[in-house]
């Protein structure tokens, strides 16, 4: 397979028994006297204009960040500069960059060869015009040519955009309106999705407030990696008006924080195939990250409809989009109202010539460089690495990866599970146990201020992104910095 990144696939079962065993441990974490004498301390002396910026946006932006991944505790740093394998804060302290955007720089922060390909667009064309540019068209080809499911491409603001154009092709394309997510998988942010986030079972109980019952009515939720549950609820759609589309996210949900078995995925496939179902396949995080052609190329297996974000635009804004089979992905709109039934999807600065171009030049670049396949090893020998110090240490930590895509669970605060058909088993379930849920999440986000005291940023201290740039030495560095952080973790004896 061309640039692949996965070089290996853990067994799912015997992770998911991992994290069971994990959150039934009592937490393990930092001591008390290292985070005041240490990590607070850090942040209180070296950390003094991020505090001092973040203190005033509490004045004018809600909760002090324009978005989630930017809050960390104690408060968050603020970054003047990002470049290749690091990062630098207003303080001038330099971090080790395993978030990388949230994932979508492969090729490193601030990549020049795209950075070039963009300040060069802006001095002749600017951003966004309104009208064609050629770049859109470069994108969709690029795409098509890793990607030969993605026969037409429709390039949007976001992810969550995407994903919303996705289910109203699947809809018009089929007659049916009931979708099927995964349980804990995340496909943006929209009314109807926001239904069983992060904790599988949650369904409408943890994350949907301010949004009607109606909105998400016709969303269903079955267990990660459980093609039975999946079936039966199918079968169980078929007297509703039947099921429209089934959503995953290839690897698992949460970016393969609950990972699945190597076959899943074709028996979705078959699932949808037998039921009448179109597969979309959210391709936001894995999408020309664990290889050129994806996760369907890694795991062969043929979606009628895609959903792209994050590297899609290269690293710049407005990354997203939707693509698929030509007989569902010319459902969407294009142009004037015709009367036709079509999807009505689109946006002023959607497909705008700077996205667009970025996109094109990041693909082009990731496949000169063989990014995914470099960052893939990289995470490879991270992952290994961790899971040397954790036996070193004799903490309970679980550690895997899918290639470049690496998870740190420290605290078993996202292994949850309150999967089931009745909705008041599984109400019964997570009531019970939020408070435990709780006082891990905390726990983690309090490892996560560790390490970032210690110069490595991560996705909510338990996700790490490895790109093109991290070097055998940076990977080096990072393994120094977290033992630093285990050699001061502690059996706090509570759950």
């Amino acid at each position: 397979m061309e640039n692949c990144g996965i070089s290996r696939w853990d067994d799912p079962k015997a992770i998911n028994d991992q994290l069971k065993k994990l959150t039934s441990e009592p937490i393990f974490e930092v001591s008390d006297e290292y985070y005041q004498n240490e990590v607070l301390r850090h942040f209180n002396e070296k950390c003094a204009r991020s505090r001092a910026v973040y203190e005033e946006a509490r004045d004018y932006i809600p909760g002090g960040v324009q978005h989630n991944l930017a809050f960390n505790q104690p408060f968050p740093i603020c970054v003047t500069k990002a470049n290749g394998a690091y990062m630098n804060d207003a303080d001038g302290n330099r971090y080790i960059d395993f978030l990388q955007a949230g994932g979508p720089t492969i090729l490193g922060s601030n990549n020049e060869v795209v950075r070039k390909a963009a300040m060069q667009l802006i001095e002749e064309c600017g951003p966004v015009t309104g009208l064609l540019h050629e770049a859109e068209l470069l994108i969709a080809k690029e795409i098509h040519r890793h990607m030969p499911a993605v026969e037409m491409f429709r390039m949007l603001g976001s992810g969550t955009e995407a994903v919303m154009a996705s289910l109203r092709i699947a809809r018009i394309a089929t007659g049916k309106k009931r979708i099927i997510k995964i349980g804990g998988a995340y496909h943006g942010w929209s009314d109807q999705m926001v239904y069983g986030l992060k904790i599988p079972g949650s369904r409408a109980l943890l994350e949907s407030h301010g949004i009607p019952h109606a909105c998400y009515a016709q969303t269903d939720e079955v267990r990660p990696n459980d093609l039975g549950m999946l079936e039966t609820m199918l079968r169980l759609n078929r007297v509703k008006g039947g099921t429209a589309a089934v959503i995953v996210e290839p690897v698992g949900p949460e970016s393969g924080t609950r990972p699945v078995a190597m076959n899943y995925n074709a028996g979705v496939r078959a699932l949808c195939d037998k039921y009448g179902a179109l597969l979309i396949f959210d391709e936001v995080v894995t999408g020309f990250r664990v290889a050129l052609s994806g996760a369907q190329g890694f795991f062969n297996v043929v979606p009628d409809l895609t959903i792209f974000g994050k590297i899609v635009a290269g690293g710049y804004p407005a990354a997203g989009g939707v693509g698929g089979k030509k007989e569902y992905a010319s459902l969407m709109a294009a142009g004037l109202a015709t009367g036709k039934h079509r999807a009505y999807v689109g946006g002023t600065l959607a497909a705008n010539p700077l996205s667009s171009l970025a996109g094109y030049t990041a693909i082009r670049e990731i496949e000169r460089t063989n990014a995914c396949e470099v960052a893939g090893r990289q995470g490879d020998k991270l992952a290994d690495g961790l899971k040397g110090l954790i036996e070193k240490y004799s903490l309970p930590f679980v550690v895997y990866n899918q290639g470049s895509i690496v998870h740190l669970e420290c605290t078993g605060a996202m292994s949850y599970d309150y999967s089931s058909m009745s909705f008041a088993k599984s109400a019964i379930g997570l009531l019970k146990n939020k408070a435990m849920m709780t006082r891990r999440k905390e726990a983690m986000e309090r490892m996560g201020a560790a390490y970032m005291a210690n110069g490595i940023v991560t996705l909510a201290g338990s996700r790490l992104y490895t790109s093109l740039a991290d070097t055998d030495e940076v990977i080096a560095d990072a393994l120094t910095r977290f033992e630093t952080v285990f050699s001061h973790v502690v059996n706090t004896g509570k759950n």
